[in-house]
């Protein structure tokens, strides 16, 4: 998956976030914005359940910035869907990035991941 960074309609191209290989194909995606948002409080709460009973004192948000991209002035949401499942416990900081390596869930290995959320949290034991 990558994302469509800018459309230049004189030449009829597109400028996408990673390698395209000319001449490939590809599938175009529309964008649902309540999926976007609830995919961030879905990983807040894997987040949450591996925690086992500690409590988060620090959580860091990276969101890829495709998603800043299509959420335009509803990002807050995403993060307000983080914290609703975090509660007002950790401090919470993050950043775009421009894709994340990550595992999918617990047994898998980490891979190259586009327009996610991703979530660590830290807490002293």
């Amino acid at each position: 998956m990558r994302t469509i960074l800018t459309i230049n309609e004189e030449d009829q191209s597109m400028t996408f976030a990673g390698n395209m290989p000319e001449g490939s194909k590809l599938r175009l995606m529309k964008a649902n914005f309540d999926r976007l948002i609830d995919a961030s409080s879905v990983a807040a709460k894997d987040c949450y359940e591996g925690l086992m009973d500690s409590t988060p004192e620090l959580a860091i948000l990276i969101s890829c910035v495709g998603r800043k991209i299509i959420l335009k002035g509803r990002i807050y949401e995403e993060i307000e869907a983080a914290r609703d499942i975090f509660g007002s416990g950790p401090f919470f900081t993050g950043f775009y990035s421009y894709g994340e390596i990550s595992p999918l869930n617990t047994s898998t290995v980490c891979e190259l991941h586009n327009q996610t959320m991703t979530i660590t949290t830290l807490s002293e034991i």
